[in-house]
């Protein structure tokens, strides 16, 4: 887990002391495997919900569920077009924008939790924090988030289900949310979250591992290992290839 995460948990861990709620959480998927015909995943998150002495409390809970990928830094370019050309004009650059975003509630987000509740656990495309990192003024930095995150949900890489997490029985809880074909390798977070009254009472994490195999995955080895070799025999592959179809076409 990585330490911005266990300072967003810490809340939760420490009415963990106080007897509270415990979250025992799974996926269907914890090893994914990506080859050249990844067509995406499906994943079941499921699990269930322990009350101390197993009473359960008389106004139902809420579960939240988010499956976060790999951080990655991101620079945003705005297009403008000049003299009937189109250049770059305005930037902004993020440190922490997650590759992929993904999650599903019990209830819409708004009649769970309050803003600032949903700001610290980044319930929401819209309270991602994606630590800008240049000057831009706060009305810029907005209008490029909100090209980023348009960006990614049209690309399937954000994706918000909420009403979607099935609770039976007040303890069994169950959401399905969609992998991209377009995700990168990487460890990727199921975290599920307790939300009672308004508050985050419990949360846990489960890890999902997404990497390569077959012959992807010694094309990425051999481009890390041996990348002098592996440049030298792409050059050589593309020489061959156009040396082949200008010999097919001064034939044809």
């Amino acid at each position: 887990m990585r330490r911005r995460d266990l300072w967003r948990l810490a809340p939760v861990l420490l009415l963990g002391a106080a007897t509270a709620p415990q979250l025992v959480p799974d996926v269907s998927q914890r090893d994914i495997e990506i080859q050249y015909s990844f067509t995406g995943a499906d994943l079941l998150l499921f699990g269930a919900i322990v009350y101390p002495d197993g009473n359960r409390p008389e106004k139902p809970a809420d579960i939240v569920v988010v499956l976060k990928g790999p951080e990655q830094s991101i620079t945003m370019r705005e297009k403008q077009k000049v003299a009937g050309i189109w250049v770059n004009a305005d930037r902004a650059s993020f440190r922490s924008a997650p590759s992929f975003y993904a999650m599903a509630s019990s209830r819409p987000i708004d009649r769970i939790v309050d803003e600032r509740t949903a700001a610290i656990y980044e319930l929401g495309v819209d309270k991602l924090q994606l630590s800008p990192s240049s000057l831009n003024d706060s009305a810029e930095l907005s209008r490029f988030q909100e090209g980023l995150v348009d960006l990614r949900e049209r690309s399937g890489l954000f994706v918000e289900r909420p009403g979607t997490v099935e609770i039976s029985d007040g303890v069994l809880y169950r959401a399905r949310l969609p992998l991209s074909a377009r995700v990168i390798v990487g460890d990727y977070t199921a975290e599920t979250f307790l939300v009672q009254d308004g508050r985050v009472v419990a949360a846990a994490v489960r890890d999902i591992t997404v990497r390569k195999s077959g012959f992807e995955q010694f094309m990425a080895v051999a481009a890390e290992k041996w990348s002098f070799l592996y440049g030298l025999t792409a050059i050589a592959l593309a020489v061959g290839m156009g040396w082949a179809a200008g010999a097919i076409a001064r034939r044809v």
